[in-house]
């Protein structure tokens, strides 16, 4: 979240990923560091566990999420 809050005050604009048992602490981070308004991307728990084509298919799916956030549009 950190990277992300860094990143957007730059003007880039950036989708923060996080797995659903994280989502908690990304709201607290976002709150924290005064951007409530970056929304993140959320896809299932865990990772570390997945096999290379798992992970492509978990990407594959946040992929629509990532680019309404990238760019603005629904």
């Amino acid at each position: 979240m950190h990277d992300g809050v860094y990143l957007e005050q730059l003007g880039v604009p950036t989708a923060v990923i996080v797995t659903e048992t994280f989502l908690h602490e990304a709201h607290v981070q976002r709150a924290a560091l005064g951007m409530e308004d970056i929304d993140p991307v959320v896809i299932e728990h865990p990772l570390s566990t997945l096999s290379d084509d798992e992970i492509a298919a978990r990407a594959a799916a946040a992929a629509p999420q990532v680019k309404r956030i990238l760019t603005g549009k629904p």
